[in-house]
């Protein structure tokens, strides 16, 4: 039974009835019909074949006590993924609910392993043994999703060292501690999917946030670095970012704009859960924009994501006086994926 993906996909592979296969996810079938279910039930004539791509399947993801993280857990494991939720939190505040612990009891109720791991991103020793507790007990790590992170949007003058060194620590540094931790594992497997939570590098988007940007930025350069390096490997990185603000206890607690200007972390959610779906020969070293991601691969309801019925959210990305290229469009020779610049 010959099955092909969907354009613009082109990937192609065989499969018998009753074998469960892990990747690519969605799937064709020339004269059947292609069901709604996650575990990717697919009929052609009496025969019946089923795949589920997420079955033995690890992700790590850290910040995963609450907000977005907590979000990509909880999609993932409802697909059947075992889960690490990584983060500091193991009691809740007011300001801050929400622990490992919670949410991996959260993740069982979907009938997957969860293993709860508190973990300081900005300690090398918390990562390595992190990654080697996640591995020892549940055997292999294929996603790692990077969202720890670390606000300061503040001029240089009013940025304290303390500041600079700590959102660097968190996004930047922790990430690639993370990865450099990670990609052993996943180079002995043979597959592994990273993604980071950082935007596409866009230089007028500087002021007023420098020491956030350049710690942001370094994150999605190693995207576009570490992708040319895994190249052939059977793992891909690739960077992810909102086009809105995103409902999270930053956004709360910082008090950015009001809640109709939000978006539901599912958006990042859904987002990941579509793009560790892809061959590494399809989506590898990219910058990517939630909704510009997700309409390429044809969703087109975005109301679903609304924080406020009837209100979409204004746009903050790209930022104002931009040149943002978005995915898949030409570029100017020489400028790599998902960097712009006006200089």
């Amino acid at each position: 039974m010959a099955w092909t993906r969907r354009a613009p996909l082109r990937y192609s592979q065989i499969c018998t009835p009753g074998k469960s296969i892990h990747f690519p996810f969605c799937a064709t079938i020339a004269g059947g019909t292609e069901s709604s279910s996650p575990s990717g039930r697919l009929e052609m004539g009496s025969t019946t074949a089923w795949y589920k791509p997420f079955d033995g399947r690890v992700a790590l993801v850290t910040g995963a006590s609450r907000g977005i993280g907590r979000e990509i857990v909880l999609q993932l494991a409802k697909l059947g993924c075992n889960v690490v939720i990584a983060a500091k939190s193991v009691k809740a505040s007011p300001t801050l609910p929400g622990t490992i612990h919670s949410v991996a009891e959260e993740a069982r109720g979907y009938g997957v392993k969860a293993l709860p791991i508190q973990c300081d991103v900005r300690k090398d020793e918390n990562i390595r043994r992190m990654v080697s507790k996640a591995h020892d007990t549940l055997g292999r790590i294929d996603f790692l999703i990077c969202n720890s992170g670390a606000l300061w949007w503040k001029n240089v003058e009013h940025t304290p060292m303390q500041r600079y060194d700590l959102v660097h620590q968190v996004n930047v540094r922790a990430t690639f501690s993370c990865i450099h931790q990670v990609l052993p594992i996943m180079k002995k497997q043979g597959f592994g999917r990273i993604i980071v939570m950082s935007p596409p590098i866009e230089l007028n988007w500087l002021q007023g946030k420098v020491a956030y940007s350049i710690s942001k930025y370094g994150m999605t350069m190693i995207a576009l670095g570490l992708a040319k390096e895994v190249a052939g490997t059977g793992i891909a990185i690739n960077a992810l970012w909102p086009a809105t603000l995103i409902e999270s206890y930053a956004t709360k607690n910082f008090k950015m704009s009001e809640r109709s200007q939000w978006r539901k972390a599912s958006i990042l959610a859904d987002s990941v859960v579509k793009i560790v779906q892809e061959p590494p020969e399809i989506l590898n070293g990219q910058a990517l924009i939630d909704e510009d991601y997700l309409r390429s691969r044809g969703v087109t309801d975005f109301k679903k994501y609304r924080c406020v019925d009837g209100v979409e959210p204004r746009k903050v990305w790209p930022p104002p006086d931009s040149v943002w290229v978005p995915s898949g469009s030409t570029q100017a020779k020489g400028v790599p994926p998902g960097i712009s610049a006006r200089l």
